[in-house]
């Protein structure tokens, strides 16, 4: 079965929130649980490293913040590394990207931090080619 990326992401973080209720439930004791756990984990972990913004001014990657992700909500967290006009590196901007699902798209998408530059149009596309990119079961094993 295909899926976007960001609808596979969606289900691996919310069947790992049902193995952390379910451990806490059990006290940590259903060690079946915490294996489904850590690779639900591991998998995320791996789709954001191999599929999200990284390099290109993304100097230092893209993560997902698991804490606050949960099934209807993805929280992702970048930098951009800003040039000057004669190609020089000139400063940093934090970023916060926040996706919620959408009656009328795929998703809804806010960016918090500073917009130098116009820089939040550029992330918004990078984000929405990388989260769009199709993925199949092999590729989610």
């Amino acid at each position: 079965m295909e899926r976007y990326l960001y609808s596979e992401i969606a289900a691996l973080v919310a069947a790992r929130q049902n193995c952390s209720k379910d451990l806490e439930y059990h006290r940590g004791q259903n060690t079946a649980t915490a294996e489904w756990f850590d690779k639900h984990e591991s998998r995320i972990l791996e789709l954001v490293k191999e599929h999200m913004p990284s390099g290109s001014g993304f100097d230092n990657g893209t993560t997902i913040d698991l804490d606050k992700s949960h099934g209807d909500k993805l929280v992702f967290h970048t930098s951009y590394h800003h040039m000057h006009d004669s190609g020089m590196y000139d400063g940093w901007t934090e970023h916060t990207i926040v996706l919620t699902p959408s009656f009328l798209g795929h998703f809804d998408m806010r960016i918090s931090g500073r917009n130098r530059n116009e820089i939040k149009d550029y992330i918004a596309d990078t984000f929405r080619i990388a989260l769009g990119i199709v993925v199949n079961q092999e590729m989610t094993k």
